[in-house]
């Protein structure tokens, strides 16, 4: 994969965290709103700078879909927080890819962006995966 195909990978996977945070913060309970509004609020940064990424990289930026699917409903706090960490997850995943793909300061904002999803999701899920990112070593 190119460094510019993993960037709007990222940016896409990031549009989509963004939506499912707007889930989550509407469902979560009081006491891990703050948690879900600073998860949401870090997503889109990332988002932000990836769109600069990928014009730099001679790209045209991915578009945020109109809405997400999402992979089960969320009724409550309980699937909020799963929700959290499935966003995570996702997002940690292209992330790793986007590592392998890139170089220098690339790879090492990349690599902070992986870490940060992983702890993310270690908060949300209550425990940690293997590897982070790597879901066909989990």
């Amino acid at each position: 994969m190119s460094a510019l195909d993993a960037t709007r990978a990222a940016l896409a996977a990031e549009h989509a965290a963004v939506y499912g945070y707007g889930v989550v913060g509407a469902r979560v309970a009081p006491d891990r709103r703050a948690e879900a509004t600073a998860a949401h609020e870090a997503h889109r940064a990332r988002r932000d700078a990836l769109r600069r990424a990928v014009r730099d990289l001679g790209g045209a930026p991915v578009v945020a879909e109109a809405a997400y699917a999402l992979p089960f409903p969320v009724t409550g706090p309980a699937g909020a927080v799963r929700l959290a960490a499935v966003l995570e997850d996702r997002v940690a995943g292209v992330y790793s890819d986007l590592v392998r793909a890139t170089t220098g300061a690339d790879r090492r904002e990349a690599a902070a962006a992986l870490t940060e999803a992983a702890v993310r999701a270690v908060r949300w899920r209550g425990g940690d995966v293997t590897f982070p990112g790597l879901a066909e070593r989990v």
